[in-house]
């Protein structure tokens, strides 16, 4: 259509600052000038966000003779002007070829910066990485300690204690040697972003985790109950492990696998300064494990947190094109791993409950691996709501996607990250009732003091990871 090339015409003299937009417009021999005017102030108003969503989604490459700037008109057509009604002539089956990719794309593009709308991604466009956005969490590990002692513990150190936040402004808010007790997660501090702990005595002598509130999620959904037996599939590096030792308080039994001897070797010694006795470690690729092996007759719970591309994790430049972006097959060959993982684990005959999470941002690794997982388990498992208030949901991408969970430093100030509560629709006669998915908690305004426990000497130092 001759909107569209007049359109890109004007973009390419703009760019290359050979006039200006409206000198441009004016110039031309398109007869509608107010038209062609509104479509090349947008589309350059949108300019930053229309080339990212353009190289990611490969789009050049695989319509080689569609130029950059009419490329770049016509995608702001598709995806945040009219779309195209009733208009687009042969443009619009060449876009009709890529419409899925290029909306994956953008929504792509507003979880990576943590907005919902496309007019707040004009805000956040070339703003630098979030790093020193999110807090420096630290879970009190309960099976050597409790809360109340690790806040006193701070307290005589010089640290004031600001009580339970009660929202998220009061996490920003923290500076200095000020710290709280998470709205969430009871046994989890907040700290300013900049706090190193990691020479501290009670972080050393396992004490005290440095786990990001993202990553503590999972287990605390899992809430597998005292006694229970989990599996945590790809358990290596182990906070996760250790979050599930500690809800269980030691009673029960936990089948730790992970293919890699060294991640595992890791592995065992911060089980170890945590005080872990739980688990069972094993050098072992989880799709090999027979779920009717009578080992695991009594697992009712899973926690999946498989390889992922990792594109959450906050030491990865996500805003700059390129860097830490994973490439089509990378993702596509991850998103085939997580898959069978799933499907795998949904086999174990007496599960009850299952979380699947990431840190990655992608649709490939989350939505689009539960989706297909359920749809090859009809009637049999099913997504439950987990946390309600929590502020960032999953993607629409098919119904119930809402009751997953997503996670960013701009919407909830953590690492980005996915979790996916799954539970089976109707308990098997042959397996015991679970306890029912643990309810939303109630931040409490105080804590009881309970009986103090003598803290550990400082032991070797180990490295934070979430």
């Amino acid at each position: 259509m001759a909107l569209y090339a007049a359109a890109a015409a004007v973009l390419a003299g703009v760019e290359s600052r050979q006039g200006s937009i409206k000198g441009l417009v004016y110039a031309s021999s398109f007869q509608n000038v107010k038209q062609l005017y509104a479509l090349v102030c947008e589309t350059q108003r949108y300019s930053a966000v229309l080339d990212a969503v353009i190289a990611s989604a490969g789009l050049l490459r695989a319509e080689k003779k569609l130029r950059p700037h009419l490329a770049k008109v016509l995608v702001y057509e598709l995806l945040l002007g009219k779309g195209f009604r009733g208009s687009g002539g042969r443009w619009k089956p060449l876009l009709g070829r890529h419409q899925a990719r290029l909306k994956a794309e953008l929504a792509r593009l507003k979880v990576h910066r943590g907005v919902s709308r496309n007019e707040d991604l004009l805000e956040v466009g070339s703003r630098p990485g979030t790093t020193c956005q999110v807090p420096r969490f630290v879970r009190v590990n309960t099976l050597k300690t409790c809360s109340d002692d690790a806040i006193d513990y701070f307290k005589r150190q010089g640290f004031s204690y600001q009580g339970q936040a009660s929202s998220l402004d009061d996490l920003k808010a923290l500076k200095g040697k000020h710290f709280l007790l998470d709205p969430l997660l009871p046994d989890l501090l907040v700290f300013p972003a900049q706090t190193d702990l990691h020479e501290h005595p009670l972080y050393q002598a396992g004490h005290l985790i440095l786990q990001d509130k993202a990553s503590c999620l999972p287990a605390m959904l899992l809430a597998p109950p005292p006694g229970s037996h989990v599996i945590d599939a790809c358990a290596a590096p182990g906070n996760k492990t250790s979050h599930l030792a500690a809800l269980l308080k030691n009673q029960g039994k936990i089948f730790a696998f992970d293919l890699d001897a060294k991640r595992l070797a890791s592995m065992a010694t911060l089980l170890a300064r945590a005080g872990v006795s739980c688990c069972e470690l094993a050098e072992e690729d989880f799709l090999a494990v027979s779920p009717s092996d009578e080992r695991y007759r009594q697992v009712q719970y899973i926690l999946l947190d498989p390889s992922c591309s990792g594109s959450g994790m906050l030491t990865r430049q996500l805003e700059e094109p390129g860097a830490g972006t994973p490439s089509k097959e990378r993702l596509h060959a991850l998103a085939g791993f997580q898959q069978r993982a799933l499907c795998h684990a949904l086999t174990f005959p007496s599960l009850q409950r299952l979380v699947y999470s990431t840190c990655s941002l992608c649709q490939e690794e989350n939505e689009d691996v539960v989706r297909e997982a359920l749809q090859q388990s009809p009637g049999t498992f099913r997504l439950a709501p987990a946390l309600p208030s929590w502020p960032h949901r999953g993607l629409s991408t098919f119904p119930g996607a809402e009751h997953c969970l997503r996670a960013s430093p701009e919407t909830t100030l953590t690492g980005g990250f996915f979790v996916a509560v799954i539970e089976r629709v109707e308990v098997p006669s042959s397996a015991p009732q679970a306890g029912a998915l643990a309810p939303e908690p109630t931040p409490s305004p105080a804590r009881k003091k309970k009986k103090r426990r003598r803290t550990a000497a400082a032991g070797p130092s180990l490295q934070s990871c979430t």
